[in-house]
């Protein structure tokens, strides 16, 4: 049982872990945008598939972050050099995916391609798509060490972390299952059909700016 007096000491900081997450989750990124464009051209389920893989990928980073992939990182260079290569490598070919999809003849305007491309790809392959995007971007990597840092100070308990990581991967989950499920609505596949390929063109472009600034920056 918690002390109630321990609990209201570490309460700001896991509500402030917590505030720092949503900040994060509100500003664009690798994983709300590939979410975008699964959800626009595959539809909710595939969406949310692809959500739950990112959600599961944010929590276990998360995990790995409070037993210490902070420490490991400051120790070994190279890690981070090699998950920035593993990333960088990742969105360009999310990238190339994106531009060929911009590019072809009809883009998701035709019901019935759609449904034949949906068959080559399950939705354990959307949720393992999320999942490898989520793992191997740096910037989340990052941004949970700064929210294990915020709420789970020196002397803590362990419990404080805990909080932390299941909070988070709560909220993380929670906010792109809401995107998914808003990015395949009607009216956004509607206004996705009409400009499929500028979207796609975008998101292309995105994917291989990022990509390529994690391999030429050290």
């Amino acid at each position: 049982m918690i002390p109630f007096t321990e609990f209201i000491e570490y309460l700001p900081g896991i509500l402030l872990s917590y505030a720092a997450l949503l900040v994060g989750l509100i500003s664009p990124g690798p994983a709300l945008l590939g979410l975008m464009g699964v959800s626009l051209d595959r539809g909710r389920h595939a969406g949310q598939r692809f959500a739950l893989g990112i959600g599961t990928g944010s929590f276990s980073i998360g995990l790995l972050t409070l037993t210490g992939l902070s420490a490991v990182l400051a120790t070994y260079a190279d890690a981070m050099t090699a998950i920035r290569i593993f990333g960088g490598l990742y969105l360009l070919w999310m990238a190339y995916r994106a531009f060929r999809t911009a590019f072809r003849k009809e883009p998701a305007a035709n019901s019935n391609n759609m449904a034949e491309d949906a068959v080559q790809i399950t939705g354990r392959g959307y949720y393992l798509r999320g999942l490898a995007l989520h793992l191997t971007n740096p910037k989340a990597i990052l941004t949970w060490i700064a929210i294990i840092s915020i709420g789970f100070s020196d002397g803590a308990p362990l419990w404080v972390g805990g909080a932390i990581v299941i909070g988070c991967g709560m909220i993380s989950t929670s906010v792109h299952l809401l995107y998914a499920t808003a990015f395949s609505t009607a009216p956004a596949i509607s206004i996705y059909r009409r400009a499929a390929g500028w979207i796609n063109g975008v998101l292309g472009v995105f994917f291989a700016v990022v990509g390529i600034r994690l391999l030429v920056n050290r």
